[in-house]
């Protein structure tokens, strides 16, 4: 299985048993989850993704890119869930031996995506 594959089955196993057993075993035991609020173990982040199945349940996910270079896999998909935001994501996930060893997510609000351009303008002179 390519890098890329172990990360479209761990996308594929979310969305169609809306639960993590079938994630467990493409993680490694040393998994990190890394965010810039927050990282967590193997264990914490499945809880975490597990508890945030339910409320998440018929969210339409639309995969933009998909893309694979060396160890690492990103995925950046445009996700809606019923009655809330859509939401731009950014999925970084290193592979190391056949398993996911490290993960880093970005999500932003896509109807706040004006907002965050501010430090792109030129400041006014």
């Amino acid at each position: 299985m390519t890098n890329k594959e172990i990360v479209q089955r761990a996308l594929s196993e979310l969305l169609t048993t809306g639960g993590t057993d079938g994630l467990r075993p493409l993680l490694r035991e040393d998994f990190a989850h890394h965010r810039p609020d927050a990282s967590s173990t193997k264990d914490e982040w499945l809880a975490a993704v597990q508890a945030a199945l339910t409320p998440l349940a018929g969210m339409q996910v639309e995969i933009r890119h998909l893309l694979a270079d060396g160890d690492h896999v990103v995925l950046h998909t445009r996700r809606r869930v019923p009655d809330g935001p859509e939401i731009a994501v950014v999925d970084i996930w290193r592979i190391d031996d056949g398993l996911i060893a490290e993960a880093w997510e970005i999500i932003e609000p896509v109807a706040q995506a004006a907002a965050n351009l501010t430090w792109w303008n030129p400041a006014a002179v």
